[in-house]
């Protein structure tokens, strides 16, 4: 029978296990207490404890079973009405026939259960008033037989344990909120990564298919001899593309089992997707300065997101380009790229969604980011990344 109930109160780990041992323990206590004492026969004011108990018994059998929130609610509000009741009836009967016994143990250890279940479980609207009526029916139990030295020694002591547990059932119930908050965090987070990626590698590659598509139609009629590099050309990147969304599919499957992510791109990478840049037969000069080899991998992921971003702008928005050049630079503190050209970009251009996204990821991993106009007309984007820290925390 205290099977469904006790998986209901389970917590992940240990601590689930120890309040099962508890509530099956002290439920358990309390009913061999109250059958050993002969609570519940007797006159006809001990029946109102039997029937109150049963009630309350009810309702910490059925709680485990409910699916909905507000039914919570309604049925600690219940639990709480019947104790209530009982309670203002035995007050009654004391002042008539006086009632022997009025201090069950299992009733309120069974309205404390309700009273935690509820405060874990029930909606956030209703949970206050309805915990206040358990709480009441707790409480004034033993003062209905009359304000006493004793009645109210154990009011106090019920009143301690029942703030004891609200408190405890609250606590639990907003760290399991705060949990859920996290794990919402988490999985926007990955989201936004996701967007990120599919932003820095697969828009890099559409990009390209697209300019060169552009680019074999235009010199078809002129230049039929150029159209089958060019087709192959389309081939590479379309492959490229597909290899980098087979990466982010399989590193969306390797965060959901635990395992960590490699790097999507190093150095060479970074040298290989210069050379393969191409617009309108203006390639990329890379230079290198340092050494570039031992640059993390985090880093040189980095650096080769913002050169992908930046030479895809560049395929987009830079007109009459001429000449585009990514230089690399490797001090023993810090690692940057800058991405120059002498294109004029589109007056309707409107910032994107790339540059901001990169602005972010160097900022939040230490670095500083810069995109603008030179003094000489030419635009440049650049990244410097620290070394240090991500040294030594390697």
């Amino acid at each position: 029978m205290w099977s469904p109930f006790l998986r209901f109160l389970a917590a992940p780990g240990r601590t689930g296990v120890l309040l099962q041992a508890l509530a099956a323990c002290v439920l358990a206590a309390a009913t061999w207490t109250d059958v050993h004492a002969r609570a519940f026969t007797g006159s006809a004011q001990q029946g109102w404890l039997a029937l109150s108990a049963a009630a309350v018994g009810a309702v910490l059998v059925t709680l485990p079973l409910l699916k909905e929130a507000r039914l919570y609610a309604y049925a600690g509000g219940g639990a709480a009405a019947a104790s209530l009741a009982c309670s203002a009836a035995l007050h009654l009967g004391y002042g008539t026939a006086g009632v022997p016994f009025v201090y069950g143990a299992f009733e309120p250890v069974a309205l404390l259960v309700v009273l935690a279940l509820v405060a874990r479980r029930g909606p956030a609207a209703a949970t206050g008033p309805v915990a206040l009526l358990l709480a009441a029916a707790v409480i004034v139990r033993p003062l209905s037989i009359g304000v006493q030295e004793g009645s109210l020694s154990v009011a106090f002591g019920l009143t301690l344990i029942t703030v004891v547990v609200a408190g405890a059932s609250v606590t639990a119930r907003m760290v399991a909120a705060y949990r859920r908050q996290r794990e919402h965090h988490v999985r926007l987070e990955q989201r936004i990564e996701l967007a990120r990626d599919l932003h820095d590698y697969v828009a890099h590659h559409v990009t390209g298919i697209v300019v060169q598509a552009q680019g074999a139609r235009a010199v078809a009629a002129r230049r039929p001899d150029m159209v089958l590099p060019a087709l192959q050309r389309i081939e590479e990147t379309g492959t490229e593309a597909l290899a980098s969304m087979r990466q982010m599919v399989g590193g969306l499957g390797a965060c959901g089992s635990g395992v960590a992510q490699a790097a999507p791109a190093g150095m060479d990478d970074l040298r290989a997707l210069v050379e393969g840049f191409a617009l309108h037969g203006v390639p990329a000069y890379f230079s290198e300065e340092g050494p570039t080899d031992t640059v993390p991998s985090e880093v040189a992921a980095t650096l080769h997101r913002v050169t992908a971003e930046a030479l895809t702008n560049i395929r987009k928005h830079a007109r009459h380009c001429r000449h585009v050049s990514v230089q690399v630079r490797v001090r023993p503190h810090e690692a940057a790229v800058r991405i120059t050209n002498d294109g004029t970009a589109h007056g309707t251009s409107r910032p994107g969604y790339g540059l901001k996204g990169l602005s972010e990821r160097v900022t939040l991993a230490g670095g500083t980011f810069r995109a603008g106009a030179t003094p000489e007309g030419e635009w440049q984007v650049r990244a410097r990344m620290p070394l240090a820290a991500v040294r030594a925390a390697s």
